[in-house]
């Protein structure tokens, strides 16, 4: 099961995650997405923590919870939905 941190701040890093989430339980991964354009954070996260009652303690004590100036929106993340690869745009298809 993975985590999903959303409402970050931007300035968040993997290690300010880990600390926190650590307080909960092992923390095995955390992934911070970041922009491509300009490396910066896009302002969401997941965490995977080793035991999944950890999880479920650390996503109702964090969930609403203020931290770096922001309140913390944590779940169980969704599974990531499958594209169908056109990207949405024009079809040069007729009709």
């Amino acid at each position: 099961m993975s985590i999903y941190v959303g409402n970050l701040s931007y300035e968040v890093t993997q290690e300010d995650l880990t600390e926190v989430f650590a307080e909960y339980g092992s923390v095995s991964r955390v992934s911070v997405p970041t922009d491509r354009e300009t490396g910066r954070p896009r302002g969401f996260a997941f965490v995977e923590m080793e035991s999944e009652t950890n999880e479920a303690t650390a996503i109702s004590t964090l969930d609403g919870a203020e931290w770096m100036g922001r309140s913390m929106k944590v779940n169980k993340a969704r599974p990531r939905e499958e594209r169908n690869g056109n990207g949405g745009g024009y079809s040069r298809r007729s009709f």
